[in-house]
């Protein structure tokens, strides 16, 4: 795919950056040396772990150049880094391991993060989200257009922005025997749009970009047309004019 574009992920700045807070309040430490923001994006994660880690050094790690660009501009008291996750390793001495919103975009994801938990010391945390919403119309419906003419002869057989989550349950056995204590919930936000044309620039900027990418200029925008009309069907106006985007998102809190 082509880079990421920070300018379209931060349109729904606010609405991304609430399950960052959540996540991070609940990490069990109340000081850190070391925290490292995995897939920091444009630096709004990243923000959050300055002010509630004022005293610490924090890095954060991305593989966008452009999201990278926007990170050391927000914050250029930070260190940034650009990696790939698959394969990069944390300093023996981290305290956190931080990523909101970016491991269900890695093959493998929870090998990645069992080499990573038991690369922590003692009473290091590793705190992820991600978001469970494949299932939603939001998601389901990019699949469907694919599957039309002249769009299923442009992109790959079976195109999805993302492999499905394994379930809680796989998560808990994988994860348990290696930390200390493990904490594992959902989320369920609604997000308040301004209507079907608000939704879809919300995942121009992630899950349709696997869609879109690959498309001659003329075909994405025929793409975007017919995607736009199933989801101005599925997500109706409510009494002011918004469009209330259902989305659920995964949290897991693992301290070693």
């Amino acid at each position: 795919m082509a880079d990421w574009s920070a300018q379209q992920y931060l349109k729904f700045e606010d609405e991304r950056t609430r399950p960052a807070r959540d996540l991070l309040a609940q990490i069990p430490l109340a000081t850190a040396r070391r925290v490292f923001d995995l897939g920091c994006g444009p630096g709004n994660s990243t923000e959050l772990l300055v002010a509630r880690y004022p005293d610490a050094e924090i890095t954060g790690i991305d593989s966008s150049p452009d999201m990278l660009r926007q990170a050391r501009t927000r914050l250029p008291q930070c260190r940034f880094i650009e990696a790939d996750l698959t394969h990069w390793s944390a300093p023996a001495d981290a305290d956190i391991l931080y990523s909101n919103a970016t491991f269900q975009w890695l093959p493998d994801h929870l090998g990645v993060m069992l080499r990573l938990l038991n690369g922590l010391k003692a009473g290091g945390v590793l705190a992820i989200q991600v978001p469970d919403n494949l299932d939603e119309p939001s998601h389901v419906w990019m699949r469907e257009v694919a599957h039309e003419q002249p769009f299923v002869r442009l992109l790959p057989k079976n195109p999805r922005d993302r492999a499905v989550l394994p379930s809680v349950g796989e998560y808990y056995d994988a994860l348990k025997p290696h930390c200390a204590r493990l904490d594992i919930w959902h989320t369920l936000y609604q997000h308040a749009l301004d209507g079907a044309e608000a939704i879809v620039e919300w995942v121009k900027g992630t899950g349709l970009r696997p869609f879109l990418d690959p498309l001659p200029p003329a075909e994405r925008d025929a793409f975007l047309r017919a995607y736009t009309a199933r989801i101005a069907a599925a997500y109706p106006a409510r009494y002011d004019g918004k469009v209330l985007l259902r989305f659920p998102r995964l949290f897991i809190v693992a301290s070693r």
